[in-house]
This record gives C-alpha cells, sequence and structure tokens, in this order.
C-alpha cells in the first residue's frame, strides 16, 4: 500500500476527499480511527455476478483505511445475497442457491486486488453464510430477533416506502436488516470488528448493527460509517435499476467503455471525483481543478482521472491498450496494432452497420451507417473526399470492401468527414 496523504489523520482525509456522509459518532470515530488500530469490515452482497462503481467507493474507503494502519474484514454475503436488501420499489427476485455460490466466489476473486492480504493489518475475507446457516429458525427468533422493536424497524427508509406501496414487504425482505445486523455482532464477536462502513443508502442497517450489539454486548464501543452516494451533475445516481451501471467485471463492461465512462466525467463532478476513486493528493487535484476552470477543452483532469480509475481496477497495461484503440479508431494510432477483443470494445460505442457477405458496395455501407439517404448521396461524399474506412480515404465511388481486406477478417471503422463515426462487421 502507498503512503497517505499529509492530513492529521484519515478521518480527516476521508472528509476532505467526500467520503464520509454519516457517523454514529464523529467526535469518537475520528479519535479511534486517528489514534488506533481499528478492526472494521464493509459488506458486498453477491445479488450479481459483479460488483459496480458504487461497490468500487466502497473498496476505496477500505484502501484508505487499511493504508491507515486499519484491519480490513471483506465481507460477502453468502446469506444476504440470498434475500436482498429490501430496495424502495419492489420485491427482489430470488435468486437459486447455485447462483448465488457462484457469484460469491465471483465476487471474492474480484475484490481481491483492492486490499493487501499481507503484513500486521491484513485483510481477511469473511462469508456470513458461515454463522447464519447454522442457526435455527428458533435460535434466530430468541436470540436476536428478541432484541429489534418492529416500530423502529418499519421508520427504515426503504422498509417505510415499501410500506405505503400497493406490493408491501415481504417478512423476508423485511428481516434482512436483523441479518445484518447479525454479521456485525458476529464480527464483533469473534474478530473485535467496532467499524462498519457503507452507503449512505444503507444508514438503517449499519445502525441496526450498532443497536444490536448495544443490548446484546453493553458494554461494547462500536461505530458506523456511511459513505455518500456516486451521483452525476443532476443529481441523479448511476445505479443497476436505472440502467447506467459501470460494472467492475471487463466481461460485463468492458475496459473501453470503463475508461471512457471517467473521459466523459461532467466538469461539474470531475473533481469530485477525483478525490472519491483516486489517491492522488491536495496539490495536484488543485491543479486539475485549476485546469478545468483554466481551460475545460483540453479535458485533462478527465484523463487523469480516467487513467488513475482504470488502472486500478483493470491494470496499467489495460489502460494502454484502451488509450492506443482510442486513438486508432479517431486516426491518430494503427488500427491494425489493435487485438480483436479491444477493438471489438472500441467499436461496440459506436453506431454499427451490420451487412451481410465476403464483399459489399461502399455506397451500401454508407447507407447501412447512416451516411448517406441513398447511392446518390453515398456518391456524392466519396467524390467530395469525405469517406473513410479504417482510417484511408475512399476515392472511388465503385469501391468494394472485401471480408478479406477488413481488421480480423470483419470489423472497420467507417467515419464521414472529421466527426461522424461508425462500425463496420461483415457477417
Amino acid at each position: 500500500m502507498t503512503a497517505a496523504a499529509p492530513f492529521a489523520g484519515v478521518f480527516e482525509e476521508l472528509q476532505w476527499r467526500g467520503l464520509v456522509h454519516q457517523t454514529t459518532d464523529v467526535d469518537a470515530l475520528r479519535t479511534a480511527l486517528n489514534t488506533t488500530s481499528v478492526t472494521f469490515y464493509c459488506g458486498f452482497d453477491p445479488t450479481a455476478p459483479s460488483l459496480h462503481m458504487g461497490n468500487l467507493v466502497q473498496l476505496i474507503v477500505m484502501r484508505h483505511l487499511q493504508r491507515a494502519g486499519h484491519k480490513p474484514l471483506v465481507l460477502v454475503g453468502g446469506s444476504t445475497g440470498q434475500i436482498g436488501d429490501p430496495k424502495m420499489t419492489s420485491e427482489r427476485n430470488l435468486n437459486d442457491l447455485d447462483t448465488v455460490a457462484n457469484w460469491v466466489s465471483s465476487i471474492q476473486q474480484q475484490v481481491r486486488p483492492f486490499v493487501s492480504w499481507e503484513g500486521d493489518n491484513a485483510a481477511r475475507m469473511v462469508n456470513n453464510l458461515d454463522w447464519t446457516a447454522p442457526i435455527s429458525a428458533l435460535e434466530f427468533l430468541r436470540d436476536f430477533g428478541k432484541h429489534f422493536r418492529v416500530n423502529q424497524m418499519i421508520k427504515k427508509e426503504a422498509v417505510a416506502a415499501r410500506l405505503e406501496s400497493h406490493e408491501g414487504i415481504s417478512y423476508t425482505e423485511f428481516s434482512y436488516q436483523i441479518l445484518q445486523a447479525l454479521d456485525y455482532l458476529s464480527l464483533y464477536r469473534e474478530y473485535g470488528c467496532t467499524l462498519q462502513t457503507g452507503g449512505a443508502d444503507q444508514w438503517g442497517n449499519l445502525t441496526a448493527g450498532t443497536d444490536l450489539i448495544g443490548r446484546a454486548e453493553p458494554d461494547a464501543k462500536v461505530h458506523a460509517m456511511s459513505v455518500p452516494l456516486v451521483t452525476k451533475a443532476d443529481g441523479t445516481k448511476f445505479g443497476k435499476s436505472e440502467g447506467g451501471a459501470i460494472w467492475l467485471s471487463a466481461d460485463m463492461c468492458s475496459p473501453y467503455r470503463f475508461y471512457q465512462f471517467w473521459i466523459n466525467a461532467e466538469d461539474e463532478k470531475v473533481v469530485d471525483y477525483l478525490k472519491i476513486f483516486t489517491s492522488l493528493g491536495p496539490d495536484r487535484i488543485g491543479e486539475l481543478e485549476l485546469a478545468v476552470k483554466e481551460r475545460a477543452f483540453a479535458r485533462e483532469a478527465q484523463r487523469v482521472l480516467a487513467e488513475e480509475v482504470t488502472t486500478l481496477v483493470h491494470g496499467a497495461e489495460v489502460v494502454e491498450s484502451v488509450q492506443a484503440a482510442s486513438a486508432a479508431l479517431f486516426g491518430k494510432g494503427d488500427l491494425t496494432a489493435l487485438d480483436e477483443r479491444t477493438l471489438r470494445d472500441a467499436l461496440e460505442e459506436l453506431p454499427q452497420a451490420a451487412l451481410e457477405g465476403d464483399a459489399v458496395e461502399f455506397v451500401d455501407v454508407m447507407i447501412a451507417a447512416g451516411f448517406a439517404k441513398g447511392k446518390a448521396d453515398a456518391r456524392r461524399t466519396i467524390a467530395e473526399g469525405g469517406a473513410y474506412l479504417n482510417n484511408v480515404r475512399v476515392e472511388s465511388a465503385d469501391h468494394v470492401v472485401r471480408k478479406a481486406d477488413l481488421l480480423h477478417g470483419a470489423l472497420g471503422v467507417l467515419r464521414k468527414g472529421k466527426k461522424n463515426f461508425a462500425a463496420l462487421e461483415l457477417t
């Protein structure tokens, strides 16, 4: 782990980075984090085969805390993942047990690179199925349910919203907060864990854990800290349910698309993202903030952000590949040097022109790409010198595109003028 930035303590750094939303006792937590080694945990439920950008914020908080000498417990919820945290709008679909188990394994591997598993404050992987599976229904009700008051449980934001809805809420999802609270109690008893972190939308579940420990272990002093949800400039969030999730898995969100997401960050948000998602210090981020104000057109802050975050998630070699693809796509590099997957990932972001056959007329390609209304229009564009295939100007209106001449025997980059791009595939 790299050295921490020059702050009075890690808590002050987290505040400066905008990574502290709510705490159970801000002064007590600040003192604990800045003066002792705290064992803390964050949980990730396997409700999909990959984590996403919101989870990345939590992983980065864990990195900061571990770098400051604290001990992370990384919890992947083999039991809570079978239930799912209640949504504000509707009941979740329950995934089958084999699917959840596979997703647990996938996410456990995905989180490993983000924290260190060696040293005095090495991270430890835990699975809440280990302590919930042996508990009978009667034990669950007698030993843990008795500590919860329904009048408090129904005040939780998601529960309250669902109770007001036509659909209501099942007891299964209603009990989720007890399961998460049990996680905190179990980790407190087993590892001396005294801090749980989570997203702002998890605050009710976080405090359910501190309340349970307070009742079951009256002498315990434990904390909860929530992290703000990452939003766009208009205040809306990037989430799975909104169709805007940026997945950490390269299979679900290509590294090219991941990089482009950050390179396209809004000017109003890019400095916030630099603080949240990178380990850059105040001096460097201050320089980039000034660059946004004085020469926003250069998008220097966005380039640094994209490189830093993509390196963190996918590695430096992948960043180089993605940058090469981006440059080549827009005529500033060698398209033939790109491997097929990287090229396909890049082309996915463009309008698509898919045609069948081993050879097609280029005028038909122009029409399929939406670059021309008909053959006469396409011929006019070609005659004016405004049509390109794989960054080479097409000189003849009678040009025939053959599969053998395309990249990887099937793919091509089309361009009309300087700014209109499309992807070609012959099948």
